[in-house]
């Protein structure tokens, strides 16, 4: 999640109007988002516990020894040892422990369980190309399939409807880079050679921010684009729309056009 600078600020439809400096969170748009907030509340909870805990002791023992003339440190006895190392581990183990518990259940029930995506009838697939610097999106047009003359290509324009699973597989064809949703908690590596995959799902509409959060090159700064969260109506009036246009302008000349790759099936 990174530095809680600089976050988005929004109008009340969610778009973009401009920069606040502030140190919450960017608001989260999404149906699952709320997990890893409470994540972080919890880590910052625990950690300012710690945090005054020390400080109280430190406190304590300037005041307690104030007045004690200077001796030589040997490490303390036995004893004071053994306290020291127990108290180390069970703060490492309360508050580790409970955000590693915590975190492989969000990545089980959540991050990756592709069960929901599988099972919603109008799951969005999106494979989604990053290159040096721009993010180009594609979708199966009407007749369901990858690669075919009907796929929508956009250019750091990534649509999909509210409230319905958004299924996305990653690539790079260069370096590697980082697909970031802020909005949506999540984060995932684009890897040259390599298909990764993730899925989120929008809680309501509104344009969010796609970027990239790897140092990919001197242009990194501008590789930035739009998710915009539209009704399933509106979304699927776009779509068929896109996808009757693709016909019309497809060339089979243009090598570069036909990034896309067969649709994997979920690990």
């Amino acid at each position: 999640m990174g530095g809680l600078e600089g976050g988005a600020r929004y109008s009340s439809g969610g778009v973009v109007t401009g920069q606040a400096h502030t140190l919450a969170l960017p608001e989260n748009a999404s149906a699952h988002g709320h997990r890893i907030d409470a994540l972080l509340a919890s880590s910052h909870f625990l950690e300012a516990v710690l945090a005054a805990v020390m400080l109280g002791w430190l406190v304590l023992a300037v005041w307690r020894f104030r007045n004690a003339p200077p001796t030589a440190v040997d490490g303390g006895t036995r004893r004071s040892r053994r306290w020291v190392m127990a108290l180390a581990l069970a703060a490492v183990g309360v508050v580790d422990g409970t955000l590693f518990v915590r975190s492989l259940g969000y990545l089980d029930e959540v991050l990756w369980n592709f069960g929901p995506p599988m099972k919603h009838p109008d799951t969005v697939r999106l494979e989604l190309n990053a290159h040096q610097w721009a993010w180009e999106a594609r979708y199966a047009g009407e007749d369901g399939h990858f690669g075919t003359a009907d796929d929508v290509v956009t250019w750091n324009d990534v649509r999909v409807p509210v409230g319905v699973p958004v299924w996305v597989q990653l690539a790079s064809t260069d370096v590697v880079h980082g697909f970031s949703l802020p909005n949506f908690r999540v984060k995932l590596d684009a890897v040259p050679g390599r298909v990764n995959q993730t899925w989120f799902q929008a809680a309501r509409e509104g344009v969010w921010e796609v970027a990239c959060y790897q140092h990919c090159g001197t242009s990194h700064y501008k590789m930035r684009g739009e998710l915009t969260v539209m009704t399933p109506e509106a979304y699927a009036a776009w779509l068929r729309e896109a996808s009757r246009q693709a016909v019309q302008a497809y060339d089979a000349a243009d090598a570069a056009a036909h990034w896309g790759w067969e649709w994997r099936a979920a690990p």
